[in-house]
Protein backbone atom coordinates (compact mmCIF):
# COMPACT_ATOMS: atom_id res chain seq x y z
CA UNK A 1 0.00 0.00 0.00
CA UNK A 2 2.64 2.19 0.90
CA UNK A 3 4.46 1.92 -2.61
CA UNK A 4 1.22 2.30 -4.42
CA UNK A 5 0.81 6.06 -2.31
CA UNK A 6 4.57 6.64 -3.12
CA UNK A 7 3.69 6.20 -6.87
CA UNK A 8 0.82 7.93 -7.22
CA UNK A 9 2.53 10.70 -5.40
CA UNK A 10 5.56 10.68 -7.70
CA UNK A 11 3.13 10.81 -11.00
CA UNK A 12 1.51 14.32 -10.02
CA UNK A 13 -1.34 15.90 -11.41
CA UNK A 14 -2.06 14.39 -14.68
CA UNK A 15 -5.75 16.10 -15.92
CA UNK A 16 -5.15 18.64 -18.69
CA UNK A 17 -6.05 22.23 -17.85
CA UNK A 18 -8.47 22.60 -20.44
CA UNK A 19 -11.07 24.19 -21.03
CA UNK A 20 -9.24 26.85 -18.72
CA UNK A 21 -6.21 27.01 -20.18
CA UNK A 22 -5.44 26.19 -24.05
CA UNK A 23 -4.97 23.05 -25.20
CA UNK A 24 -1.47 21.70 -26.03
CA UNK A 25 -1.66 20.33 -29.28
CA UNK A 26 1.24 18.10 -31.17
CA UNK A 27 3.30 20.43 -33.54
CA UNK A 28 1.68 18.27 -36.71
CA UNK A 29 -1.68 18.75 -35.96
CA UNK A 30 -4.18 20.20 -38.54
CA UNK A 31 -7.06 22.31 -37.39
CA UNK A 32 -9.36 24.24 -39.17
CA UNK A 33 -8.22 25.08 -42.93
CA UNK A 34 -8.12 28.53 -44.00
CA UNK A 35 -8.95 29.82 -47.77
CA UNK A 36 -7.21 32.49 -48.92
CA UNK A 37 -9.44 33.36 -52.18
CA UNK A 38 -6.82 36.06 -53.45
CA UNK A 39 -4.50 33.17 -54.30
CA UNK A 40 -7.25 31.35 -56.03
CA UNK A 41 -6.37 30.97 -60.37
CA UNK A 42 -8.58 29.42 -62.80
CA UNK A 43 -5.74 26.74 -61.95
CA UNK A 44 -8.04 25.22 -59.22
CA UNK A 45 -10.86 24.25 -61.33
CA UNK A 46 -8.45 21.76 -62.04
CA UNK A 47 -6.78 20.95 -59.33
CA UNK A 48 -9.66 20.23 -57.01
CA UNK A 49 -9.60 16.92 -57.95
CA UNK A 50 -6.73 16.29 -55.76
CA UNK A 51 -9.31 15.79 -52.77
CA UNK A 52 -9.63 11.78 -52.39
CA UNK A 53 -13.64 12.59 -51.05
CA UNK A 54 -14.17 15.51 -53.08
CA UNK A 55 -14.58 18.05 -50.27
CA UNK A 56 -13.01 20.38 -52.57
CA UNK A 57 -15.44 22.35 -54.91
CA UNK A 58 -14.22 25.41 -57.17
CA UNK A 59 -17.03 27.63 -58.73
CA UNK A 60 -17.19 31.38 -59.86
CA UNK A 61 -13.28 31.86 -58.96
CA UNK A 62 -13.81 30.34 -55.75
CA UNK A 63 -12.73 27.61 -53.62
CA UNK A 64 -15.09 25.96 -51.37
CA UNK A 65 -14.08 22.94 -48.37
CA UNK A 66 -16.80 20.91 -46.92
CA UNK A 67 -15.60 20.27 -43.60
CA UNK A 68 -17.68 17.41 -43.09
CA UNK A 69 -16.29 15.69 -45.55
CA UNK A 70 -12.34 16.46 -45.13
CA UNK A 71 -9.74 14.06 -44.25
CA UNK A 72 -6.88 16.86 -43.00
CA UNK A 73 -5.05 14.87 -45.30
CA UNK A 74 -3.30 17.69 -46.43
CA UNK A 75 -2.80 17.22 -50.26
CA UNK A 76 -5.19 20.23 -51.47
CA UNK A 77 -2.56 22.46 -49.47
CA UNK A 78 0.22 21.29 -51.74
CA UNK A 79 -2.22 21.02 -55.02
CA UNK A 80 -3.35 24.31 -54.79
CA UNK A 81 -1.67 27.51 -55.30
CA UNK A 82 0.57 28.62 -52.64
CA UNK A 83 -1.35 30.00 -49.69
CA UNK A 84 -4.86 29.22 -51.16
CA UNK A 85 -5.31 26.74 -48.54
CA UNK A 86 -3.42 26.80 -44.97
CA UNK A 87 -4.42 24.57 -42.17
CA UNK A 88 -4.64 26.39 -38.62
CA UNK A 89 -4.29 25.21 -35.56
CA UNK A 90 -7.51 26.15 -34.38
CA UNK A 91 -8.92 22.97 -32.86
CA UNK A 92 -12.58 24.40 -33.05
CA UNK A 93 -14.86 22.65 -35.72
CA UNK A 94 -17.94 21.94 -34.47
CA UNK A 95 -20.93 23.05 -35.62
CA UNK A 96 -25.18 22.70 -35.48
CA UNK A 97 -26.14 23.15 -39.12
CA UNK A 98 -24.47 20.68 -42.00
CA UNK A 99 -24.16 23.86 -44.12
CA UNK A 100 -21.91 25.41 -41.55
CA UNK A 101 -18.95 23.70 -42.23
CA UNK A 102 -18.74 24.42 -45.81
CA UNK A 103 -15.86 26.80 -45.74
CA UNK A 104 -14.73 29.20 -48.45
CA UNK A 105 -18.45 31.41 -48.95
CA UNK A 106 -17.35 33.84 -46.51
CA UNK A 107 -18.75 32.60 -43.55
CA UNK A 108 -17.07 31.13 -40.49
CA UNK A 109 -18.23 27.39 -38.69
CA UNK A 110 -20.65 27.57 -36.62
CA UNK A 111 -20.05 27.40 -33.23
CA UNK A 112 -23.39 27.62 -31.94
CA UNK A 113 -24.80 26.37 -28.71
CA UNK A 114 -27.76 24.27 -28.14
CA UNK A 115 -30.81 26.14 -27.79
CA UNK A 116 -31.67 27.41 -23.79
CA UNK A 117 -33.73 24.32 -23.29
CA UNK A 118 -31.96 21.67 -24.40
CA UNK A 119 -29.02 23.40 -22.40
CA UNK A 120 -31.06 23.46 -19.47
CA UNK A 121 -31.85 19.91 -19.26
CA UNK A 122 -28.32 18.87 -20.61
CA UNK A 123 -26.38 21.14 -19.63
CA UNK A 124 -25.02 20.07 -16.32
CA UNK A 125 -25.46 16.61 -16.87
CA UNK A 126 -25.16 14.66 -19.96
CA UNK A 127 -25.41 10.93 -20.46
CA UNK A 128 -24.24 9.28 -24.14
CA UNK A 129 -24.66 5.85 -25.58
CA UNK A 130 -21.59 5.88 -27.97
CA UNK A 131 -22.79 3.85 -31.45
CA UNK A 132 -19.63 2.51 -33.77
CA UNK A 133 -21.59 2.58 -37.17
CA UNK A 134 -18.96 0.96 -38.69
CA UNK A 135 -16.19 3.09 -38.19
CA UNK A 136 -12.77 2.29 -38.55
CA UNK A 137 -12.37 2.61 -34.41
CA UNK A 138 -10.15 5.62 -34.43
CA UNK A 139 -13.19 8.12 -33.79
CA UNK A 140 -14.17 5.60 -31.14
CA UNK A 141 -10.71 5.61 -29.76
CA UNK A 142 -10.42 9.29 -29.52
CA UNK A 143 -13.81 9.16 -28.28
CA UNK A 144 -13.20 6.58 -25.94
CA UNK A 145 -9.22 8.00 -24.20
CA UNK A 146 -11.67 11.16 -22.79
CA UNK A 147 -12.81 8.92 -20.37
CA UNK A 148 -9.15 8.56 -19.05
CA UNK A 149 -7.24 10.80 -16.38
CA UNK A 150 -6.02 13.07 -18.94
CA UNK A 151 -8.71 14.47 -20.14
CA UNK A 152 -11.11 13.34 -17.46
CA UNK A 153 -14.76 13.60 -19.16
CA UNK A 154 -16.79 12.95 -15.97
CA UNK A 155 -15.66 16.10 -14.37
CA UNK A 156 -17.56 18.33 -16.75
CA UNK A 157 -20.55 15.92 -15.77
CA UNK A 158 -20.53 14.18 -19.41
CA UNK A 159 -20.59 10.09 -19.43
CA UNK A 160 -20.67 6.97 -21.77
CA UNK A 161 -23.48 4.91 -20.84
CA UNK A 162 -23.80 1.21 -21.54
CA UNK A 163 -27.89 0.97 -22.24
CA UNK A 164 -29.55 3.60 -24.70
CA UNK A 165 -31.91 3.89 -22.08
CA UNK A 166 -29.83 5.16 -19.30
CA UNK A 167 -28.87 7.58 -22.29
CA UNK A 168 -29.41 11.67 -23.02
CA UNK A 169 -28.43 10.84 -26.48
CA UNK A 170 -26.04 8.88 -29.00
CA UNK A 171 -22.68 9.82 -30.11
CA UNK A 172 -22.50 8.22 -33.82
CA UNK A 173 -18.97 7.61 -35.08
CA UNK A 174 -18.68 5.66 -38.69
CA UNK A 175 -20.04 5.95 -42.10
CA UNK A 176 -23.30 3.88 -40.87
CA UNK A 177 -23.07 0.67 -43.05
CA UNK A 178 -26.15 -0.65 -44.43
CA UNK A 179 -25.35 -3.67 -41.96
CA UNK A 180 -25.57 -1.10 -38.43
CA UNK A 181 -28.61 0.54 -39.69
CA UNK A 182 -31.35 -1.07 -38.13
CA UNK A 183 -29.50 -1.40 -35.23
CA UNK A 184 -28.56 2.65 -35.27
CA UNK A 185 -32.38 3.31 -35.51
CA UNK A 186 -33.19 0.71 -32.86
CA UNK A 187 -30.72 1.95 -30.30
CA UNK A 188 -31.89 6.09 -31.50
CA UNK A 189 -35.73 4.73 -30.65
CA UNK A 190 -34.46 3.32 -27.21
CA UNK A 191 -33.44 6.93 -25.85
CA UNK A 192 -35.91 8.46 -24.06
CA UNK A 193 -37.13 12.28 -25.56
CA UNK A 194 -35.87 14.97 -25.64
CA UNK A 195 -32.64 13.35 -26.84
CA UNK A 196 -29.53 14.84 -28.88
CA UNK A 197 -27.55 13.25 -31.43
CA UNK A 198 -23.72 14.38 -31.89
CA UNK A 199 -21.75 13.10 -35.34
CA UNK A 200 -17.79 12.46 -34.71
CA UNK A 201 -15.93 12.45 -37.64
CA UNK A 202 -16.38 12.54 -41.83
CA UNK A 203 -17.56 9.10 -41.81
CA UNK A 204 -20.27 9.86 -39.79
CA UNK A 205 -20.93 13.29 -41.24
CA UNK A 206 -20.78 12.44 -44.23
CA UNK A 207 -19.36 8.80 -45.38
CA UNK A 208 -15.65 9.72 -44.84
CA UNK A 209 -13.49 8.08 -47.89
CA UNK A 210 -16.67 5.25 -47.92
CA UNK A 211 -19.05 7.96 -49.50
CA UNK A 212 -21.30 6.99 -51.86
CA UNK A 213 -20.43 3.02 -51.60
CA UNK A 214 -23.26 0.83 -52.22
CA UNK A 215 -22.44 -0.80 -48.60
CA UNK A 216 -22.97 2.73 -46.37
CA UNK A 217 -25.42 5.07 -46.09
CA UNK A 218 -23.27 8.49 -46.32
CA UNK A 219 -23.37 9.12 -42.68
CA UNK A 220 -26.06 9.41 -39.83
CA UNK A 221 -28.44 12.20 -40.95
CA UNK A 222 -29.65 9.53 -43.44
CA UNK A 223 -30.72 7.71 -40.56
CA UNK A 224 -31.55 9.81 -37.37
CA UNK A 225 -31.53 13.73 -36.89
CA UNK A 226 -28.17 14.84 -36.05
CA UNK A 227 -27.93 17.82 -33.61
CA UNK A 228 -24.16 18.92 -33.61
CA UNK A 229 -21.59 17.63 -36.01
CA UNK A 230 -17.79 17.41 -35.10
CA UNK A 231 -15.65 16.88 -38.09
CA UNK A 232 -12.29 15.35 -38.55
CA UNK A 233 -10.47 12.18 -39.49
CA UNK A 234 -10.39 11.37 -36.73
CA UNK A 235 -11.27 14.58 -34.79
CA UNK A 236 -8.17 15.41 -32.16
CA UNK A 237 -9.52 14.49 -28.40
CA UNK A 238 -9.43 18.07 -27.62
CA UNK A 239 -11.95 19.18 -30.92
CA UNK A 240 -14.30 16.32 -29.31
CA UNK A 241 -14.58 17.78 -25.80
CA UNK A 242 -14.74 21.31 -27.29
CA UNK A 243 -17.41 20.35 -29.80
CA UNK A 244 -19.16 18.65 -26.24
CA UNK A 245 -18.84 21.66 -24.38
CA UNK A 246 -19.95 23.97 -26.52
CA UNK A 247 -23.20 22.59 -27.54
CA UNK A 248 -23.92 22.58 -23.53
CA UNK A 249 -22.90 25.79 -23.90
CA UNK A 250 -19.91 25.65 -21.17
CA UNK A 251 -17.50 27.39 -22.74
Amino acid sequence: MLGIITARIQQGYRTIGFPKKPPVLPKRFRGLPVINQACVDPSCETRVSCCPVSALAYQSGQVTLDLGRCLFCGECEQALPQGAITFSKDHQLAARDRQALVLGRGETVLKAALDAKMQKLFGRSLKLREVSAGGCNACEADCNVLTTVVFDLGRFGIQFVAAPRHADGLLITGPVTRNMELALQKTYAAVPDPKLVIAVGACAISGGPYVDQAEVRNGASSVVPVDVYIPGCPPHPITILDGLLRALGRL
